[in-house]
Protein backbone atom coordinates (compact mmCIF):
# COMPACT_ATOMS: atom_id res chain seq x y z
CA UNK A 1 0.00 0.00 0.00
CA UNK A 2 1.10 3.30 -0.79
CA UNK A 3 0.80 6.58 0.93
CA UNK A 4 -2.48 8.09 -0.60
CA UNK A 5 -3.68 4.32 -0.49
CA UNK A 6 -3.46 4.48 3.34
CA UNK A 7 -4.71 8.28 3.77
CA UNK A 8 -7.55 6.96 1.40
CA UNK A 9 -8.41 3.98 3.83
CA UNK A 10 -8.14 6.17 6.41
CA UNK A 11 -10.83 8.92 5.59
CA UNK A 12 -13.15 6.30 3.87
CA UNK A 13 -12.72 4.81 7.95
CA UNK A 14 -13.95 8.69 8.50
CA UNK A 15 -17.11 8.19 6.09
CA UNK A 16 -18.36 5.64 7.43
CA UNK A 17 -18.11 7.44 11.57
CA UNK A 18 -19.84 10.32 9.99
CA UNK A 19 -22.51 8.15 8.48
CA UNK A 20 -22.81 6.35 12.05
CA UNK A 21 -22.87 9.42 14.06
CA UNK A 22 -25.40 11.63 11.80
CA UNK A 23 -28.08 8.88 12.05
CA UNK A 24 -27.60 8.02 16.02
CA UNK A 25 -27.50 11.49 16.94
CA UNK A 26 -30.42 12.55 14.06
CA UNK A 27 -27.77 15.15 12.28
CA UNK A 28 -29.69 15.13 9.72
CA UNK A 29 -27.36 17.76 7.27
CA UNK A 30 -24.16 15.91 8.56
CA UNK A 31 -25.26 13.35 5.62
CA UNK A 32 -24.45 15.96 3.26
CA UNK A 33 -20.86 14.95 4.17
CA UNK A 34 -21.41 11.58 3.34
CA UNK A 35 -23.13 11.07 0.13
CA UNK A 36 -23.17 13.39 -2.68
CA UNK A 37 -26.51 14.73 -3.76
CA UNK A 38 -27.34 12.46 -6.00
CA UNK A 39 -26.35 9.51 -4.58
CA UNK A 40 -28.80 6.36 -4.76
CA UNK A 41 -29.62 5.30 -1.07
CA UNK A 42 -31.09 1.57 -0.81
CA UNK A 43 -32.98 0.49 2.95
CA UNK A 44 -35.43 -1.42 1.11
CA UNK A 45 -34.07 -4.68 2.41
CA UNK A 46 -34.88 -4.17 6.17
CA UNK A 47 -38.59 -2.84 4.70
CA UNK A 48 -37.47 1.06 4.57
CA UNK A 49 -37.29 4.15 1.73
CA UNK A 50 -35.35 4.01 -1.74
CA UNK A 51 -34.08 7.45 -2.59
CA UNK A 52 -32.09 10.17 -3.35
CA UNK A 53 -29.91 11.88 -0.19
CA UNK A 54 -32.84 14.83 0.53
CA UNK A 55 -35.47 11.88 0.54
CA UNK A 56 -33.34 9.44 2.82
CA UNK A 57 -33.50 12.49 4.94
CA UNK A 58 -36.75 13.28 5.01
CA UNK A 59 -37.22 9.49 5.86
CA UNK A 60 -34.87 9.01 8.75
CA UNK A 61 -36.17 12.56 10.55
CA UNK A 62 -39.72 10.63 10.39
CA UNK A 63 -39.35 6.99 10.96
CA UNK A 64 -36.32 7.37 13.82
CA UNK A 65 -38.22 9.82 15.81
CA UNK A 66 -39.78 6.68 17.43
CA UNK A 67 -36.89 5.51 18.51
CA UNK A 68 -34.92 7.88 20.79
CA UNK A 69 -32.10 5.82 21.64
CA UNK A 70 -30.23 4.67 18.47
CA UNK A 71 -26.72 2.94 18.24
CA UNK A 72 -25.39 1.29 15.51
CA UNK A 73 -21.59 -0.38 15.55
CA UNK A 74 -19.44 -1.16 12.32
CA UNK A 75 -16.75 -3.35 11.48
CA UNK A 76 -15.79 -6.43 9.57
CA UNK A 77 -15.20 -3.35 6.80
CA UNK A 78 -13.26 -4.11 3.30
CA UNK A 79 -12.09 -1.54 1.05
CA UNK A 80 -11.20 -1.51 -2.72
CA UNK A 81 -9.77 1.62 -3.75
CA UNK A 82 -8.90 2.76 -7.56
CA UNK A 83 -8.35 6.11 -8.00
CA UNK A 84 -11.05 7.94 -7.49
CA UNK A 85 -13.48 5.25 -6.72
CA UNK A 86 -14.08 2.68 -4.33
CA UNK A 87 -16.08 0.29 -2.70
CA UNK A 88 -16.63 -0.75 0.84
CA UNK A 89 -18.51 -3.26 3.00
CA UNK A 90 -19.04 -3.36 6.62
CA UNK A 91 -20.84 -5.26 8.79
CA UNK A 92 -23.39 -3.87 11.26
CA UNK A 93 -25.30 -4.14 14.28
CA UNK A 94 -27.85 -1.54 15.42
CA UNK A 95 -30.73 -1.14 18.09
CA UNK A 96 -33.29 1.33 18.25
CA UNK A 97 -34.20 2.03 21.58
CA UNK A 98 -37.72 4.07 22.77
CA UNK A 99 -35.86 5.58 25.46
CA UNK A 100 -32.83 7.29 26.09
CA UNK A 101 -32.66 6.72 29.22
CA UNK A 102 -32.46 3.19 31.53
CA UNK A 103 -35.44 0.89 30.89
CA UNK A 104 -35.68 -2.89 31.30
CA UNK A 105 -34.47 -5.08 27.57
CA UNK A 106 -38.20 -6.55 27.74
CA UNK A 107 -39.52 -2.74 27.23
CA UNK A 108 -41.73 -2.92 24.01
CA UNK A 109 -40.47 -0.95 21.18
CA UNK A 110 -36.49 -2.32 21.26
CA UNK A 111 -35.43 -3.46 17.22
CA UNK A 112 -31.91 -4.84 17.40
CA UNK A 113 -30.47 -6.25 13.80
CA UNK A 114 -27.53 -6.48 11.75
CA UNK A 115 -26.34 -7.00 8.29
CA UNK A 116 -24.02 -5.08 6.05
CA UNK A 117 -23.72 -1.88 4.22
CA UNK A 118 -22.25 -1.97 0.47
CA UNK A 119 -20.98 1.51 -0.31
CA UNK A 120 -19.82 2.82 -4.01
CA UNK A 121 -17.71 6.05 -3.32
CA UNK A 122 -16.19 8.74 -5.77
CA UNK A 123 -13.69 11.72 -4.41
CA UNK A 124 -14.52 14.45 -4.85
CA UNK A 125 -13.33 18.01 -4.54
CA UNK A 126 -14.40 17.83 -0.69
CA UNK A 127 -13.34 14.10 0.24
CA UNK A 128 -14.57 10.92 -0.17
CA UNK A 129 -18.52 10.90 -0.67
CA UNK A 130 -20.98 7.93 -1.12
CA UNK A 131 -22.41 7.44 -4.27
CA UNK A 132 -24.50 4.35 -3.52
CA UNK A 133 -25.68 3.08 -0.51
CA UNK A 134 -27.47 -0.31 -0.39
CA UNK A 135 -28.49 -2.12 3.14
CA UNK A 136 -28.18 -5.74 3.72
CA UNK A 137 -30.21 -7.04 6.22
CA UNK A 138 -28.65 -10.39 7.65
CA UNK A 139 -31.09 -10.57 11.18
CA UNK A 140 -33.84 -8.25 12.36
CA UNK A 141 -35.88 -8.55 16.17
CA UNK A 142 -38.48 -6.51 17.57
CA UNK A 143 -39.25 -6.09 21.35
Amino acid sequence: MDVQEIADRLELGELLARYVRAVDGGDWMLLDSVFTADALIDFSASGGVRGDRDAVKRWLAEVLAAWPGRQHLIGAVTMTVDGDEARVSASFADTLSPSRSTVAATTPGFVRGGGWYHHRLVRTPDGWRSRELVQEQCWRTIG
